[in-house]
């Protein structure tokens, strides 16, 4: 893959993460918030990447720890009332990595 279109692919992907944490809002069955875990792992690990390509201390620190926490291969099990401000401030987190990461040049 070239550099262009991985880029791009980032930019794209990156939206897919930012949907499903405000769509974990909702009244979904668990298999939703399991695969909302691979996504926001892979999605924190993309941001992570970007992070140190572009040398944003503050990202690298912040995402390493998102993708720790939504991690499914160990998951945090926490209840849904510290989940749902935890989604919500996570999926506002990756709208401002989008601008300030994944966007930057």
């Amino acid at each position: 893959m070239k550099k262009n279109d991985q880029s791009n692919f980032y930019k794209y992907f990156i939206f897919i993460p930012i949907i499903m944490l405000f769509g974990a809002l909702g009244q979904w069955p668990y298999g939703y918030f399991i695969l909302l875990r691979w996504v926001v792992t892979a999605g924190a690990i993309i941001v992570t990447l970007n992070a140190f390509d572009k040398n944003i201390d503050w990202a690298k620190v912040l995402f390493v720890f998102i993708a720790i926490l939504f991690n499914p291969i160990a998951p945090i099990h926490l209840p849904r009332e510290v989940w749902v401000p935890l989604d919500v401030i996570v999926g506002v987190l990756f709208v401002f990595a989008y601008l300030r990461v994944i966007a930057r040049k």
